[in-house]
């Protein structure tokens, strides 16, 4: 008997082992003899966050809600979080919910790849969320606001409404059915290619002509092109000096000669100023101005006596007169 109450015994503790091992792995993977570190995150609302729910980070269970208290018209939450949780200084802190249940949990953000680890103490910054309750207030009262809508168009209200557009359709039925019928007549000769409309929706020669004259002002922009290509070709020619322009533009060789030409005639209109050479002594010397005035005046006496003298004597009396 007592070693039947012995093996029931160990059966029992060896059931409670497991189950508190099944408790432990299902609660979460935190030590429960107070190992990691603790952050902490103040809120304006914790939405109904209790003790021991879960703390993730990227949906993964990073630790566990650890105490929520009242401080400085904020809720502190405090979190106990597992030693290789890897939260940085600057990750920030959301409460949020699984699912319609309200199965409250807090998200921590990865933070920044410079930012340090958070240590133990660090208050992180945090993010509110709505409040599913507003939320779900602010729903009931959009949906009040729909039902009011609904409610002024139903019975006398819709009757009073429609009422006169009715009364206008009735009064106003042939005018409406001739502008019908008119509508689609024109709608008819529009599809059967009739009229300015449908002969540009439906002829082709108007496409035609609009592409023959987008074809010849490409060409024109070809050949403007072509020109501004032989313009630019020739202003290159002329700045590298080639050809008769270029020549002039950039060679110092005729600028040299003009200026040699320009001294040399210098040089010479001062000698004939100066009286010195054939040319000079021709505008200068009043002694050859003398000489040439009479020798005319002698051809011109010469001339005279021709009519009555031989030729002879012409040339004799010509000589005569001339030496």
């Amino acid at each position: 008997m007592k070693n039947s109450l012995e093996t029931k015994l160990g059966i029992f503790v060896v059931l409670v082992v497991l189950a508190t091992w099944v408790i432990i792995e299902t609660l979460g993977s935190v030590d429960i003899l107070g190992h990691g570190y603790h952050v902490s995150a103040q809120f304006e609302t914790v939405q109904d966050l209790k003790v021991g729910d879960l703390v993730k980070m990227a949906g993964v269970e990073i630790g566990r809600v650890d105490d929520i208290e009242l401080t400085n018209n904020k809720v502190s939450v405090l979190m106990r979080l597992r030693n290789g949780a890897l939260v940085k200084t600057d990750s920030k802190a959301t409460i949020k919910f699984m699912g319609l249940m309200g199965q409250n949990f807090v998200s921590i953000g990865f933070g920044s790849d410079s930012a340090p680890q958070a240590a133990e103490g660090t208050t992180l910054e945090s993010i509110e969320q709505p409040d599913l309750s507003a939320i779900m207030a602010k729903l009931d009262s959009a949906a009040g606001g729909i039902q009011n809508i609904t409610k002024t168009f139903s019975g006398d209200k819709l009757d009073n409404i429609l009422g006169p557009l009715t009364d206008f359709v009735k009064q106003n039925s042939a005018p409406i059915t001739a502008t019908i019928s008119n509508v689609k007549n024109i709608s008819s000769q529009i599809a059967a290619g009739q009229g300015t409309i449908g002969k540009l929706v439906y002829d082709d020669s108007l496409y035609n002509s609009a592409l023959t004259t987008v074809t010849n002002l490409q060409d024109t922009a070809n050949s403007a092109k072509q020109v501004l290509a032989s313009a630019k070709q020739v202003m290159n020619n002329v700045s590298a000096g080639q050809g008769t322009i270029g020549k002039l533009l950039t060679d110092d060789q005729l600028y040299n000669s003009t200026e040699s030409s320009m001294t040399n005639l210098n040089q010479v209109l001062l000698k004939v100023n100066q009286g010195n050479g054939t040319l000079g002594k021709l505008v200068n010397d009043q002694e050859f101005y003398k000489n040439a005035k009479l020798s005319l005046q002698k051809l011109d006496k010469a001339a005279d006596s021709l009519e009555d003298t031989g030729p002879l004597s012409v040339i004799g009396t010509m000589m005569s007169n001339l030496f």
